[in-house]
């Protein structure tokens, strides 16, 4: 389909881990994530070399079946090399959509979830996502996950995620009402064909600040940066000043989560 993406490999036992000739640094993650388990909760292990992804692997089986598990080159950059093509389709052909980057993320290597983002309009994302949702004839609403590779200036795909996503109210923020439309066609009406419009942003306030602050530490976001990405059309993911509660019990949820994270000697 002359899509890219990163190098990759379901082995189906450690013997085969072992003699994998994977371009290291790699994740070690579930081909399918169902039900939890602290691989699914981290989405991704990391591994820099071969040893350290045997043991991951051994760690892994004890988790999952090993036929559910792949292995897949950790392509450079951050979270801001990180996009997302979202739809929603029928029969293969997106009704809805959105193209947005996610430009701040927690943990700030491999992350859990996205903490800001942002709609923007990039075809890059937009042209082999339709293909991809095209051949496979697809219903209903997806996420086609991508990312940079700063080597050759590529995009490639690195999840197809059959469900709804966590920074999904960024759609109304820019003109694209998810759940609206998903009730239309679920219900057999007619549902109308909407981009999401470049621009607006979305944030996950209580757990962006801890990245923000890791962010300016490290060199790779100023303050005039930060007050700018609040401005403009700006959707929060929990607070609202009419409903502030969800928000502000939040806080300590998070706190909570980045501590047991440091007690087990974990980036944050």
């Amino acid at each position: 389909m002359g899509i890219a993406q990163p190098w990759n490999s379901c082995p189906r036992n450690r013997e085969e881990v072992a003699e994998l000739e994977c371009p290291f640094p790699v994740i070690l993650k579930p081909a399918l994530r169902l039900g939890f388990s602290p691989l699914n909760r981290d989405k991704a292990w990391p591994a820099e070399d071969r040893p350290s992804l045997l043991a991951r692997y051994d760690e892994a089986c004890k988790l999952h079946a090993p036929e559910m598990l792949m292995v897949q080159e950790l392509l450079p950059g951050w979270g801001e090399s990180q996009f997302s093509y979202a739809a929603l389709c029928r029969d293969g052909r997106p009704l809805a959509s959105i193209v947005a980057r996610r430009a701040r993320q927690f943990p700030m290597n491999i992350g859990r979830f996205s903490t800001y983002v942002e709609a923007i309009e990039e075809p890059q994302v937009a042209e082999p996502a339709i293909r991809l949702l095209a051949a496979l004839r697809f219903d209903g609403l997806v996420e086609v996950e991508f990312k940079k590779d700063p080597r050759d200036g590529k995009f490639k795909v690195l999840d197809v995620n059959p469900r709804v996503w966590g920074w999904q109210t960024l759609g109304a923020r820019a003109g694209v009402d998810f759940p609206y439309l998903a009730w239309l066609l679920f219900k057999g009406e007619p549902v109308p064909e909407v981009h999401g419009r470049a621009g607006a942003r979305w944030i996950r306030m209580g757990a962006d600040l801890p990245m923000v602050i890791q962010e300016m530490l490290s060199g790779r976001l100023s303050l005039r940066g930060y007050v700018n990405s609040l401005r403009g059309s700006l959707e929060c993911a929990i607070f609202a000043w009419d409903d502030p509660m969800p928000g502000i019990l939040g806080l300590p949820l998070f706190a909570a989560m980045v501590g047991r994270r440091l007690l087990k000697g974990r980036a944050v």
